[in-house]
């Protein structure tokens, strides 16, 4: 057989099925759907990088196999292609960020043909043509109209050095200050009048419907910390000679009689209305110092400082006067921005009252110095008196309703999705604002609203972004009236909270209409998606915010499914060969590319497969590669042996083994272990010389999902089928074969190892006692003792105690 040239080999069949569509997704199927869907990647000048093959393989393992299994799959690929990468190459460069965008995602997509990918590209996507984020502005008038997008006067997170406003998951934490995740500017909290999303409105739902999702637990613990839900009671405390009130929020409503004084946030709209005028100037001056921190300041800073506002609130039960402060720990954003405190069972509120020389009453039977936060006996607190926590709870929740005075609630952590981004390179917003300020929404035959073109894409200097420079654009007339457009733009998590659902309704036209009854049956046809599988570092961004607008589309009747993804699968980082992670600072980053060459596709693919579990952090290995390469040339050299048209009887076992564990495999994600079982019947083989036709056809159907390339040129050239593996029919095992007829029992005296015999499975009893007794080295190791007893475990184990 001549030469594995895996060069020529992959060329020639990426060609092949690129050219012949051979990925297409039929849409009027009577199949079984399978939606395979892979985290889309953002074209960054770098191009793929080996994380990336490690996932993009993984996902076309399983659309592979489950098209030989019969399933209509779908298996697209498009570009996160918006977003603040782009503009900063834009800024530093004075470049165009459509030009450069598009030119990197041509060389990825030139890559991921090269890493042997089976993709339905009819279906290709990005983000920032006008015709896909046409339907991105329209599905914001959605919400919009629904009253889910609004406009507010928000605290953001601003970085100077950006000229943006940041999401959360864009901050880093450094020595205790807040930081862009990208260049390391400083960040800090800026009111700015912003497009918010209301997805506290679903904070329910996106809670509860968690259980609804195979999902790692770990991730789906993440978004329930995000959401952040707490039960307890919201209870008004009056204003001592005033008719004013405010409320707090407290999840250990049952130690209300514990309540010694309040807290407001410096920010609460009362605080300058009851502070006395002995005690303004240090309000005022605490007030000025608060406005210096951040909120994660604020928040972690273990020292709790606070000023008193001279003013005194009734306790809702008892009357009795406590005196309110003003404390820089509470936040306006978190709750209603005032708290109870009960020093005597919780510990920040015990720190504080000890600074201060605030009074503390224990409530709850606890028994230890300090704050007691524990379960236990109620005293001290009249119609709780004798109740645990749980009892104390619910039966004071049921007073204060009775009374008016408080009520059972639910709060979330969760904030509103600030929506705002002051860039240039993202979808403008279908609105614009007359000289009185009143919003308008661009009508639907005038979508898109596409980004006009700058020559230099550069700082406004007036904090807005950079689309402020494009005067004509934003400044309109209209009926002869003039109005200005919105000068921010989307933020990159827009486009990828419903790229999965572009995919579907893309077609030869543009996109179908998402509230259509076309779109409606392509969506009810392939929903949710069947496996998604991503990086865990889009836990509480991209994964939450898609999730919301599914729910949203769920109630507009777009969807029937409530929940965007099914089965959600975290890849493992590859890390370099120092087990550090990969980065080209430290010089220890692996082109796919320059593997290719070298080694090939095939073998890439084998090769981050079998480092281990696909889950699993995994360090590289330059041996490891050329480990796979030899496996495959092994693979490769097996087919020079005789091939008969009739099955080899000494491979029936191992053959049907192997159908059996790879598939089990492949449905578990366990890709590594299946190509181990792989090896082993190669092996197999190797020892025999020969192998039957069927054997060899059902093995290259084995590989085909992993090495693709290799597998279809044997398939075509040496065993000469016309059909190729990628619509043939997945291979079936025989239980008969899988029944192993001879086991291996060992032999041990007073447990250690004398013999191994080998053995007719379920061999009685007795027999094994008589073979193992007339081993020769068991012999030899009870002379001179006397055999008490023996034990016997079926098919496994004889062990003889003497003495």
């Amino acid at each position: 057989m001549r030469n594995y040239d895996y060069q020529t080999i992959e060329k020639k069949w990426q060609k092949h099925w690129v050219d012949l569509k051979l990925f297409k997704t039929k849409t009027n199927s009577f199949q079984p759907k399978y939606y395979v869907l892979d985290m889309f990647p953002y074209p960054s000048s770098s191009g793929l990088h080996v994380g990336h093959v490690e996932g993009y393989s993984a996902t076309d393992i399983v659309s592979r196999f489950k098209r030989m299994q019969g399933y209509n799959v779908f298996s697209p690929m498009g570009w996160d292609a918006f977003g603040l990468p782009a503009e900063q190459y834009a800024l530093a460069t004075g470049k165009d960020p459509k030009s450069f965008t598009y030119q990197n995602i041509k060389n990825f997509k030139r890559q991921i043909i090269e890493m042997g990918k089976g993709v339905d590209w009819d279906r290709e996507l990005a983000t920032s043509d006008p015709e896909y984020y046409r339907w991105t502005q329209w599905i914001f008038k959605k919400l919009y109209e629904r009253g889910l997008a609004v406009l507010k006067d928000v605290e953001v997170n601003w970085c100077e050095g950006l000229g943006t406003v940041l999401a959360n998951d864009e901050i880093e934490i450094i020595d205790g200050q807040m930081v862009s995740e990208r260049g390391h500017f400083p960040v800090i909290k800026k009111p700015m009048r912003q497009w918010v999303l209301r997805i506290t409105e679903y904070a329910e739902r996106l809670l509860q419907d968690l259980e609804l999702v195979d999902w790692p637990e770990n991730l789906k613990e993440m978004q329930r910390n995000w959401i952040g839900k707490s039960s307890g009671a919201m209870i008004d405390f009056e204003l001592a000679g005033s008719n004013s009130k405010f409320t707090v929020f407290t999840t250990r409503p049952d130690t209300l009689y514990g309540v010694t004084y309040a807290v407001l946030s410096p920010e609460h709209p009362l605080v300058l209305e009851i502070t006395t005028e002995d005690e303004i100037d240090d309000v005022k001056k605490y007030i000025a110092q608060t406005k210096s921190k951040t909120d994660l300041d604020r928040i972690a800073d273990k020292t709790k400082t606070g000023v008193f506002t001279g003013a005194y609130a009734k306790h809702p039960i008892t009357g009795k006067l406590i005196p309110i402060w003003i404390g820089d720990y509470v936040l306006m954003s978190y709750g209603t921005g005032a708290v109870m405190a009960v020093p005597a069972h919780d510990a920040r509120d015990y720190e504080f009252a000890m600074k201060y020389g605030l009074e503390i009453i224990e409530v709850i039977k606890g028994g230890t110095d300090g704050a007691y936060e524990g379960d236990g006996i109620h005293h001290h607190s009249g119609i709780l008196d004798g109740l645990n926590n749980d009892e104390a709870k619910a039966k004071m929740i049921s007073y204060l309703e009775n009374r008016g005075i408080g009520y059972g609630h639910h709060t979330y952590k969760l904030r509103d999705w600030v929506f705002s981004r002051q860039r240039y390179w993202g979808e403008p917003f279908p609105v614009y604002y007359d000289q009185e300020g009143n919003t308008y929404l661009v009508p639907d035959e005038e979508l898109p609203l596409e980004l006009p073109y700058l020559e230099y894409i550069k700082p406004s200097g007036t904090g807005e972004s950079p689309l402020a420079n494009a005067t004509d654009w934003v400044n309109f007339t209209k009926d002869g009236k003039k109005y200005r457009r919105d000068t921010n733009t989307m933020p990159q998590l827009a486009g990828s909270s419903w790229y999965y659902i572009g995919y579907l309704l893309k077609n030869h036209l543009g996109y179908i209409p998402l509230d259509s009854e076309e779109a409606k049956q392509v969506l009810d046809q392939f929903l949710p998606v069947d496996l998604y599988v991503g990086g865990t570092e889009h836990a509480v961004g991209h994964l939450l915010y898609a999730r919301f607008w599914h729910k949203v589309f769920y109630d507009l009747g777009f969807v029937s499914s409530k929940e965007p993804f099914q089965k959600l699968v975290n890849q493992g980082m590859i890390l370099g060969e120092d087990h550090s992670k990969m980065s080209k600072s430290k010089g220890n980053t692996k082109s796919p590319d320059d593997i290719f060459l070298s080694h090939g596709a095939d073998t890439l693919r084998v090769f981050e497969m079998f480092m281990g579990p696909l889950e699993a952090e995994k360090p590289w290995s330059d041996d490891g590669l050329d480990g796979s390469k030899r496996f495959l040339e092994r693979v490769w050299r097996m087919f020079d042996f005789d091939i008969y048209n009739e099955n080899v009887k000494e491979l029936e076992t191992i053959y049907h083994q192997t159908v059996k564990k790879v598939t089990d495999d492949y449905e578990k994600l366990a890709f590594n272990t299946a190509i181990a079982q792989m090896m082993i019947f190669v092996n197999e083989v190797f020892k025999v010389q020969k192998i039957g036709k069927n054997q060899a056809r059902g093995f290259l159907k084995l590989l085909n999902p992993i090495a693709p390339h290799i597998t279809e040129e044997i398939n075509q050239t040496v065993l000469n089928h016309h059909e190729e593996l990628i619509y043939s029919e997945w291979p079936k095992y025989d239980e008969a074969f899988l029944v192993v007829n001879e086991v291996e029992v060992v032999v041990q005296v007073n447990g250690k190892l004398r013999a191994k015999m080998t053995v007719s499975r379920d061999l009685a009893e007795v027999d094994l006692k008589e073979l193992a007794l007339n081993s020769e080295n068991v012999k030899k190791h009870l002379e001179g003792l006397e055999i008490m007893k023996m034990i016997v475990v079926p098919n496994k184990l004889v062990n003889i105690v003497a003495k």
